[in-house]
């Protein structure tokens, strides 16, 4: 799965729409486009983004099915934690994730 950083959008939610279309979107088309599964993470944001950025997952993954595509905001381990379940995940596209920062942890570990 190919990672694709998305980065220095402006905090406004249409401003950064914009941006993204305008900079980001042939760029990620590109990638499926040539095959590739497509992990695209954006800087963590307030809940005025949430919209677009779930348009943007689902419409670039019904443009590009049978490639795979899918949105996830955060920063560091979260999103190797995201990369690792959606690599192993084959059915889930389209899809916009948020992190928290603090993960969920390993389900098969007892908390101490």
């Amino acid at each position: 799965m190919k990672r694709i950083a998305v980065d220095d959008l402006p905090p406004e939610p249409l401003a950064a729409a914009g941006l993204f279309h305008q900079h980001w979107l042939a760029h990620i088309a590109a990638a499926l486009e040539s095959g590739e599964d497509v992990m695209v993470t954006l800087a963590p944001a307030d809940h005025t983004h949430r919209e677009w950025r779930l348009a943007i997952a689902a419409g670039l993954a019904r443009a590009h099915a049978p490639r795979r595509v899918n949105l996830v905001a955060g920063e560091g381990a979260a999103l190797d934690g995201f990369e690792a379940y959606l690599g192993n995940a084959p059915g889930i596209t389209g899809q916009y994730f948020e992190s928290d920062g603090t993960g969920a942890g390993d389900p098969l570990v007892e908390p101490s």
